[in-house]
């Protein structure tokens, strides 16, 4: 199972946003350069966002986009939804009531992906941009990173 591009653009570009939303409206041009995305992809997914609710636009000299929430209540999986992106394992739709088998069965191990999937949507939905802004997401995975950010400042 895979994340797209969309999903993942746009949870970076709303972190960037986040982490510059202090003082005026951030323009797209500026996350853009920041994030090495598409200007006119970016564009596409903020049109998406604001729909969304997440993002409010700023319009004339000196406009952009600023967060339609505090960091803290903005959840990724929310960011993710409203670019479209439902995170799914399995093949066949959720809820439908075939599923993705030649046969039109569903396959042995239907539950299996279905609640990977579900588990994926609850730790996303409990991950707010301003843990990801603040580092607060770094679980076993940041383990080795922190371990050599600790022995690079202890060599010194």
């Amino acid at each position: 199972m895979r994340l797209s591009t969309k999903g993942r653009y746009a949870v970076m570009a709303m972190v960037d946003l986040a982490k510059h939303c202090e003082g005026p409206p951030v323009c797209l041009a500026d996350i853009a350069e920041r994030q090495q995305i598409s200007l006119s992809y970016l564009e596409q997914l903020f049109a998406k966002l604001r729909i969304g609710g997440l993002v409010r636009s700023v319009r004339g000299p000196g406009g952009g986009y600023l967060l339609a929430h505090g960091a803290c209540e903005t959840r990724i999986s929310d960011i993710i939804l409203a670019v479209d992106e439902p995170i799914r394992a399995t093949r066949c739709a959720p809820g439908a009531p075939v599923g993705c088998s030649g046969n039109k069965t569903r396959c042995l191990t239907h539950d299996l992906w279905e609640e990977l999937g579900n588990q994926i949507h609850l730790y996303l939905s409990s991950v707010s941009l301003a843990d990801v802004c603040e580092r607060r997401v770094l679980g076993t995975s940041g383990a080795h990173h922190r371990e050599t950010v600790a022995s690079d400042a202890a060599a010194e």
